[in-house]
């Protein structure tokens, strides 16, 4: 799985806590402790899902709610609130609010990252697949093979990566900035053309002569998988 989920929560043994099952459960994450700090990272880190806690430093977790749906670029991003309040009326206040999924402390881990699972299944399926297969290309996320028709592709570590986090959102442009960031490690001392040299092993683990290219390259922005791909037959 190559989702992100951003966990705003200002209890550190909880934020690592949270960050260590999500990592083990094979998501990205990123972690906020402040209220104003929130809404910064929702727009730097564009994460797939967001765990709220209520009661944060400077602004309220039912604000942070309220502000993201009202953005229309966040409208629709996965909100669940973690909060010590377990009255049904403050309940109803947030998902009022516009949260997805409420769960009250101190709760099970295992049971959280199920919601966190089942919601992303539902807002962004191939975020939380085992499988994605699109056109001829095959990624099985168990086994960490990829394949174009019946050929495997050889990928190493780090393209296997890049190829799994543009193929979770096709027509989503990543820039070279965001490549470094969620695909390499964050101690990694890397320059911004490593991306578009990877980005070249990778095409050329994908695409034989004749082949569809299907990383579009969006020139000044960054790279996508090709939303296009698999909607129509290649050219002969």
């Amino acid at each position: 799985m190559s989702a992100k989920v951003l966990i705003v929560e200002d209890e550190a043994d909880l934020s690592q806590l949270l960050a260590y099952n999500l990592g083990k459960a094979g998501f990205d994450h990123a972690i906020v402790d402040d209220g104003d700090d929130a809404l910064l990272a929702v727009e730097e880190e564009r994460p797939d899902l967001v765990l709220l806690d209520w009661m944060l430093p400077n602004l309220s977790g039912i604000e942070i709610c309220r502000q993201i749906r009202a953005r229309k670029a966040t409208r629709a991003l996965p909100i669940i609130m973690l909060t010590a309040r377990s009255d049904e009326t403050d309940m109803l206040r947030g998902l009022e609010r516009g949260a997805d999924d409420y769960i009250a402390k101190p709760f099970s881990v295992t049971e959280l990252m199920a919601r966190v699972k089942a919601l992303l299944r539902r807002s962004n399926p191939a975020a939380a697949a085992d499988k994605i297969a699109i056109g001829d290309l095959t990624l099985d996320r168990v086994s960490r093979r990829a394949h174009r028709g019946r050929r495997e592709l050889r990928l190493g570590p780090t393209e296997y990566r890049l190829l799994d986090l543009m193929i979770s959102r096709p027509g989503r442009v990543y820039s070279r900035a965001e490549l470094l960031d969620r695909v390499w490690s964050a101690d990694a001392e890397l320059e911004l053309r490593s991306v578009d040299v990877m980005i070249g092993r990778l095409r050329r683990a994908l695409n034989r002569r004749g082949d569809r290219d299907p990383i579009r390259t969006v020139r000044g922005a960054g790279y996508a998988f090709d939303e296009t791909y698999g909607a129509e037959p290649d050219a002969p």
